[in-house]
């Protein structure tokens, strides 16, 4: 009885917005579903740990790069505008364009870039634990070393 009612609970305000007819012209696309990331890795299993989800909008500026840098969770991106390219470090990459979904690589080296005239928006939504960072950046080698 308490699930009817939830569902009732959540539904019922879509239904007055939209109108006893208009519901029908909600649509639904499934933009990412899978258990491997871009790369063809299968993704971790999830901790154990209560799950902290963030969301987190990045806005790319055109003709820039991020740094190297890996994630240690699960995490999934939408480019709402622009371009992206993701490189990991063995020079595979992936292209995105605005649209498009990206279930990002787990514990693995790479980077994103923006080769186009305009920012790039992209939202991420990570699946973590409470203290875990989002993002580990990779140091940048001092001139000198190599670089890899």
């Amino acid at each position: 009885m308490k699930r009817s009612f939830l569902a009732l609970f959540l539904v019922y305000p879509l239904l007055l917005i939209a109108g006893d007819d208009d519901h029908k012209s909600v649509t639904k696309e499934v933009l990412a579903q899978t258990d491997s990331s871009w790369d063809g890795n299968r993704l971790p299993a999830y901790p154990e740990e209560p799950p902290f989800i963030s969301v987190v909008k990045f806005t790319i500026p055109p003709e820039s790069r991020l740094p190297w840098h890996e994630h240690p969770m699960i995490n999934v991106g939408y480019l709402i505008s622009g371009e992206l390219t993701v490189v990991k470090e063995d020079g595979s990459e992936i292209e995105l364009q605005a649209g498009d979904a990206l279930v990002e690589v787990v514990d693995a080296w790479h980077f994103g870039r923006n080769d186009g005239n305009v920012p790039a928006e992209i939202v991420v939504v990570y699946a973590g634990v409470e203290g875990q960072p989002l993002a580990i950046v990779r140091p940048e080698p001092d001139e000198g070393e190599d670089s890899k």
